[in-house]
């Protein structure tokens, strides 16, 4: 079953997408009396074959959808499949949390850290379905810096992505995949959108990225896609990196993520780096009175 917050977040959810709709997206005649955006409560009950109260209720968080009237809502609303996915998962029609939270030394992490190492030149990283890393390789912190240098409460993929001045200094174009990892990240947690651990996440993105808050406080969803990226590590030059994710058998909740070189010089260049000394790099003390990898 989903908790009083996914199921607020369902509502939510709903209602976003209801707002991006015209009439004539499904069919119906548009009219000049609307005083609100996209489609009304009403046809989107009628098109779901519910009642206008209970449908209201619905994005109110105020009631339970079985799967088949969730998928009549879903149609209605035009969702896509990774639209699909975020709803059944908000309403509790998802797989079940797996041995992710163990933490970082738990089961999973002790399982997959040898397939992060197998990959000599390719940056690897294990994430939980809160996107906190669990374990990563060499190349990893050789490119993007050593997990272990950022304090636990941000080691975290979007604090990454969206805080660490390293990370976006390294990678070209950094926002359209930092904005699809937030995208991802919604679509695929679910309950774990509630979890404690999200938001004490979200708060620490308040205050080390508030120019972003935007970010985590919209309703979009996606699949995170297979894209060539490029990154310029100091003193080499650019090296091309292909992003590849997959879930490990034993936790279909968490990630994996790699970054495979694309052509032999691109190789060569994250073997000279990974060959590299690790510079250890220093923390900054924020506002909060935390200390934090300046990047």
């Amino acid at each position: 079953m989903s908790t009083p917050f996914a199921s607020q977040e369902l509502g939510s959810f709903l209602r976003a997408h209801r707002e991006l709709l015209k009439p004539e997206d499904v069919g119906l005649v548009a009219t000049a009396r609307r005083r609100t955006p996209g489609l009304r409560r009403e046809e989107v009950a009628s098109l779901s074959g519910v009642g206008l109260a209970w449908y209201t209720w619905l994005e109110q968080g105020r009631v339970a959808a079985s799967r088949q009237v969730l998928e009549a809502v879903a149609r209605a609303l035009r969702l896509d499949g990774t639209g699909v996915r975020h709803a059944m998962r908000l309403a509790g029609y998802h797989e079940p949390a797996g041995p992710a939270e163990e933490g970082p030394t738990g089961k999973l992490a002790r399982a997959v850290q040898p397939v992060l190492d197998s990959w000599p030149t390719s940056p690897a990283v294990l994430l939980d379905r809160c996107f906190d890393l669990l374990g990563w390789n060499a190349p990893w912190s050789a490119l993007w810096g050593a997990p272990e240098a950022v304090p636990a409460d941000r080691r975290n993929l979007m604090w990454l992505m969206a805080a660490d001045q390293r990370l976006r200094g390294v990678l070209h174009d950094w926002e359209p995949l930092a904005m699809n990892v937030f995208q991802h990240f919604r679509a695929q947690a679910g309950t774990a959108l509630g979890a404690p651990r999200t938001s004490e996440v979200y708060r620490r993105l308040d205050q080390d990225a508030p120019e972003l808050r935007h970010w985590w406080g919209c309703h979009s969803v996606a699949e995170l896609t297979a894209r060539t990226v490029t990154v310029e590590p100091a003193g080499l030059g650019p090296v091309r990196l292909s992003l590849s994710s997959f879930h490990p058998v034993d936790d279909p909740s968490a990630l994996v993520l790699l970054f495979t070189p694309v052509g032999a010089e691109d190789r060569e260049r994250m073997t000279a780096l990974t060959e590299r000394p690790l510079r250890a790099v220093p923390a900054t003390t924020g506002e909060d009175g935390t200390q934090r990898a300046a990047g």
